[in-house]
């Protein structure tokens, strides 16, 4: 596993339906080490944060091997890093090969996954297409988030260490799938809410589909 891309952006004003909105969607690579903080990355910054950001959502990954998939699903030219909104380009980290609560030593920081990504209006924008936004969360592809636990400089190329498994052992995929495509499932949902990694919002989730299923 290797970082190939660290990528930054400030908020930036776009026009949606008319009106003007504040999005952080717009990342380009930059060089060099740069300093990893709890809540984001030196030179990056969030728009809304009650959507993005926050220490579960510190660092947006996506990996390379995806880019390929989209070029040909969407009959489009090679995309630059950083194209999908994400903080890390990586190489190797697959959803059905990182599991919710995997620590990973990148540079100097030590990280911890907590939620798959749920695709927004802004990735739709920045695709030029709001249909891509339903076809991104069909697609499984979602990429992930990771909390800071240690502070750190990072830099493009360093290599990817994974140095603990989270418990118990649910893939980014399967998470993402058991709360959008398999709803029903409570069995799934008990798993998940077990595991301590996976972000609040994503536990609300899971808690939901528990409640109901238990009611008379």
């Amino acid at each position: 596993m290797k970082l190939l891309s660290i990528n930054v952006a400030q908020p930036r004003e776009i026009i949606y339906n008319g009106k003007p909105v504040m999005t952080g969607i717009y990342k380009e690579p930059i060089e060099g080490r740069v300093m990893l903080r709890h809540l984001n990355l030196d030179g990056d910054r969030q728009a809304d944060l009650k959507a993005h950001g926050g220490k579960y959502k510190a660092v947006y990954v996506y990996t390379y091997e995806h880019y390929a998939f989209w070029e040909q699903e969407l009959g489009r030219d090679a995309f630059e890093f950083g194209h999908f909104g994400e903080n890390f380009t990586v190489e190797g980290m697959i959803e059905d090969v990182v599991h919710i609560g995997d620590q990973f030593r990148i540079g100097e920081a030590l990280l911890e996954v907590t939620q798959p990504r749920v695709p927004c209006f802004k990735l739709g924008h920045k695709m030029g297409s709001q249909k891509f936004v339903k076809q991104f969360l069909h697609s499984l592809r979602s990429g992930f988030y990771l909390r800071v636990l240690e502070e750190g400089e990072v830099g493009a190329r360093d290599s990817i260490e994974r140095v603990a498994i989270g418990s118990p052992k649910m893939t980014v995929r399967e998470v993402n799938y058991a709360l959008y495509f398999d709803s029903h499932n409570v069995e799934q949902a008990e798993l998940a809410l077990k595991i301590k990694a996976l972000s609040p919002g994503w536990k609300r989730s899971f808690r939901k589909i528990v409640t109901a299923a238990a009611q008379p």
